[in-house]
């Protein structure tokens, strides 16, 4: 049967409303969708604890980096390299300290402005909350190939994260970051999502350009596990 002009013309309306439809999706929507598409969002705001260990490679040595975060805002980050922490700094929850030589001193606290304002450990959730970021659509863009939603988060300390979430599956994909913490700037692109249990998860993620490019992958990701209040004293 030949199509007709009318079958041509309702089909020709109905992919326009599908794709006005994937447009007119509010930064909330977005971000609900993206919650969800983690593990939801009662399973998220269930996980007290994160830890997470990836493995990576500096200056040609392999290291892996632990991260331990606990609701609402503390967190710690290492690195560890043949079974030794060689560097470690932590965020008590009101202020940020550097451990060498297995002696703890305040740091500079700029570097961990993003973590005084934090209430959730999964940033989505952070999100959704209107007194601490204000979310704006900035259209659709690429990422690898993949087509995204681009969303706006500026935060009331100033930072401010441009957001991609692929139209697909509502996943990160990218985040840029402009900040008021040393480094200022940083793009970083996330890959290999997959089941952590409950929650879905990216396995790879890669930062900076050329010569430093970073790239690390998660060789261990566990909720609720692993993780004490003594690992932030």
């Amino acid at each position: 049967m030949k199509p007709t002009l009318l079958s041509l013309f309702l089909l020709f309306t109905l992919n326009l409303t599908k794709s006005s439809a994937q447009i007119s999706l509010t930064a909330r929507q977005i971000i609900d969708k993206s919650i969800e598409a983690t593990g939801g969002q009662q399973y998220l705001q269930s996980i007290r604890t994160l830890y997470t260990n990836m493995a990576t490679e500096m200056e040609a040595r392999k290291v892996n980096w632990i991260t331990k975060e606990m609701l609402p805002n503390k967190g710690s980050f290492q690195i560890v390299y043949q079974d030794r922490i060689v560097f470690a700094n932590f965020y008590d929850g009101e202020n940020g300290y550097e451990v060498t030589g297995g002696k703890k001193q305040l740091a500079d606290q700029a570097e961990f402005s993003d973590k005084k304002i934090r209430r959730n450990i999964f940033n989505e959730l952070d999100y959704l909350d209107s007194t601490l970021y204000t979310l704006t659509v900035l259209g659709t863009e690429k990422v690898d190939k993949e087509d995204c939603h681009k969303v706006k988060a500026t935060c009331i300390n100033g930072a401010v994260r441009i957001l991609y979430y692929s139209k697909k599956t509502f996943l990160m994909l990218r985040e840029d970051k402009f900040t008021t913490e040393k480094g200022g700037f940083s793009t970083t692109y996330f890959s290999g999502y997959k089941k952590y249990g409950k929650l879905t998860y990216y396995t790879d993620l890669v930062f900076g350009e050329g010569e430093k490019m970073q790239k690390a992958t998660i060789v261990e990701l566990l909720a609720n596990e692993k993780i004490s209040d003594d690992d932030f004293r």
